[in-house]
Parts: structure tokens; C-alpha cells; sequence
């Protein structure tokens, strides 16, 4: 309240909790600001629907394909119907070129596996794989 900042961004990289979308949402909405967040670490486990989605409550959602979600290098750009055409000026020409049809098709290829119940348990994988080890160097 003090700074009043015009955007708030969540996310992170080596946070081993769930992120509370719904509560940054809720704290951005009382001091007016923006919520803005990077889910590139964990958005296969939201693909997965394994962590909680961000999409109901951010403004903007941002994210790489070739992280946890095993796709090609690339990047995407979600946001509320509002801000469409603000991102889409921004983004294209300036920043991006055209788009390369083989990264596309990758793309497409991973988003395709990432709703089979294979990557589901790929993504529990992950999770099961990572109490393991805190639980190894915790005791």
C-alpha cells in the first residue's frame, strides 16, 4: 500500500511450495496493481494439473515451452482479453520476428502429450522424485 506499485509479479524458480495465485490476486486487486506471473519453472506441473493454475487470476502469465512442459525453445505470452492488443502491439513486429514452423510444430507436439495421462504421471513423477530427495537431505 505504501509504494502503490502498478504490477505484481509471481513466480519463481526454486520455490518447492505451490504458489497461492488466488491470494497475489487478492492483494494485487486491494492496492490496484496488475498481477503479473512467470510460471516457467512449474507449468508442466500446471499442465499436469498438479500445481494450481495461474490463469484464473493473473492479468498476465508468462512461460517457456522447453522447461518443465519438454518442449522446443520458445516462449508464451497469456493475458486477460483487456490487455490483448496492448501484448500484441508490443510483441510483433518489435520484438518478435515470424515464427519459425518447426519450432510451431513442436509446440503443438507438446502441448498434444502434456494433456495425456502419461505426462500427468510424468508430472507426479517430478513431485514424488523431489519429496524424495528433500526427505534424503533433511534426514
Amino acid at each position: 500500500r505504501e509504494h502503490k506499485p502498478k504490477l505484481i509479479v509471481a513466480g519463481a524458480s526454486a520455490y518447492p511450495r505451490e504458489i497461492p495465485h488466488d491470494r497475489f490476486k487478492e492483494i494485487a486487486d486491494e492496492v490496484g496493481a496488475k498481477l503479473m506471473v512467470d510460471m516457467a519453472h512449474y507449468a508442466g506441473l500446471v499442465a499436469a494439473k498438479i500445481h494450481n493454475s495461474p490463469v484464473p487470476y493473473a492479468d498476465y502469465v508468462t512461460t517457456t515451452t522447453h522447461k518443465t512442459l519438454r518442449g522446443p525453445r520458445s516462449g508464451l505470452i497469456m493475458c486477460k482479453e483487456e490487455h490483448l492488443k496492448l501484448v500484441n502491439r508490443n510483441v510483433f513486429p518489435g520484438t518478435q520476428g515470424g515464427p519459425l514452423m518447426h519450432v510451431v510444430a513442436g509446440k503443438a507436439i507438446c502441448f498434444a502429450e502434456a494433456m495425456t495421462e502419461e505426462y500427468a504421471h510424468y508430472g507426479q513423477a517430478v513431485v514424488d522424485n523431489a519429496k524424495t530427495l528433500a526427505d534424503t537431505l533433511l534426514s
